[in-house]
């Protein structure tokens, strides 16, 4: 179809097919650069779900896990002392002082949920120590594997999971990180005294509960 115009006794003929034609391309290519982005995102691993701040659902399905035995919980080693400027508790490779009372009231968590079918382990340095004997009053120091934990983290931790029984390791924000990229989600950002639990209850195929920051205990719920 072609329309025809005179201006100032100049005549022109515009071929509206053509326009259409331009049209319809640019509302596609337009159309595409909407819907690539929006495919990849609703393609992309969820989140670690963050189990504080009010997520029932996700609290009550740590506790229903919990009491039958079924989790792997990674608890990060509270402030290292070589990375802060507050004094250390006994050396510069461990633990600072002040944070004595963070792991001693995340233990206090964990007692809570109940430490009779618990199994708790830690990596030999020293403030992994120092953080396993203020939160759990006990332990280990040969644990080798929760140093070494590139590439099997989650191999690892389900090979010392006793069925029936909590796994605890006390460990550090890399092998935190190696059991994300382990279950294919996101990684985070996990503070000091942060705790990353999975649910082993199928041990073929675990999944990712979510996480607990130190300083928010306080506000899990399961009500």
């Amino acid at each position: 179809m072609e329309l025809r115009l005179s201006l100032f006794g100049v005549k022109r003929s515009i071929d509206l097919s053509g326009l259409a034609r331009f049209r319809n391309t640019w509302v596609v290519l337009a159309a595409s650069a909407l819907v690539i982005p929006l495919t990849l995102w609703l393609l992309a691993p969820a989140a670690v779900p963050d189990l504080a701040h009010g997520n029932v659902a996700g609290a009550q399905a740590l506790k229903d896990g919990w009491n039958k035995g079924e989790i792997i919980v990674l608890v990060r080693h509270v402030e290292r002392c070589d990375h802060s400027k507050a004094p250390c508790l006994s050396g510069n490779d461990g633990i600072t002082d002040r944070s004595r009372s963070v792991a001693v009231s995340v233990g206090a968590q964990f007692e809570q949920l109940g430490l009779d079918k618990a199994d708790v382990y830690n990596s030999p340095m020293v403030r992994t120590v120092q953080t396993a004997g203020y939160m759990f009053n006990k332990a280990a120091t040969g644990e080798d594997w929760l140093i070494s934990c590139k590439g099997r983290m989650l191999q690892d931790a389900l090979a010392h999971k006793v069925p029936g029984r909590n796994l605890i390791l006390v460990t550090h924000s890399e092998c935190m990180a190696q059991l994300e990229k382990d279950l294919k989600v996101p990684a985070s950002t996990l503070g000091y005294g942060a705790s990353l639990f999975v649910s082993a209850a199928s041990p073929a195929a675990p999944q990712m509960l979510g996480f607990i920051e130190a300083s928010d205990w306080r506000t899990v719920t399961t009500q």
